[in-house]
């Protein structure tokens, strides 16, 4: 006899992520071959632009792993766009997931009415859209690499 409940519950959410983690690496060995190398710690990263009261008017949060980047959240306050401040935020981002952690690559989410345009020209390429996410929205997945 089994149960369902659909209650938010972090102790096991951190559980089921715990056992996917372990019956993944131990169905891939491209996944064991991470094992003990810097590429395995997963870790977030965070870039963050403040005004001379330390407000945040910008920032960037991801996380790296698999000598991947993958950008969450980008954003910059309205009357601060148009600066050079998202350029800014995710340049750093790079470089910290290049120098300090290994990444080759960066993935990131965005839908059609917020920056695709902004990501293309900082060297993104689509590599998926699926339309009507949410309905009416599409929404691009864009990769770029980060070595040559």
């Amino acid at each position: 006899m089994f149960r369902l409940e659909t209650e938010v519950d972090k102790e096991r959410r951190i559980l089921l992520s715990g056992r996917l983690r372990d019956d993944n690496k131990a169905a891939s060995p491209e996944l064991r071959a991470l094992l003990a190398t810097p590429a395995e710690h997963e870790g977030p990263l965070e870039v963050w632009v403040l005004d001379q009261e330390g407000g945040i008017v910008g920032g960037l949060t991801g996380r790296t792993w698999a000598h991947w980047l993958h950008v969450h959240l980008l954003w910059v306050e309205a009357s601060h766009r148009r600066l050079g401040l998202g350029a800014r935020l995710l340049t750093e981002a790079e470089r910290v997931a290049r120098t300090e952690r290994f990444c080759t690559r960066s993935r990131l989410e965005t839908w059609d009415f917020q920056a695709p345009v902004f990501y293309r020209r900082q060297g993104y390429e689509v590599a998926g859209r699926i339309d009507d996410y949410p309905p009416g929205v599409t929404e691009f997945i864009l990769v770029k690499q980060l070595v040559s």
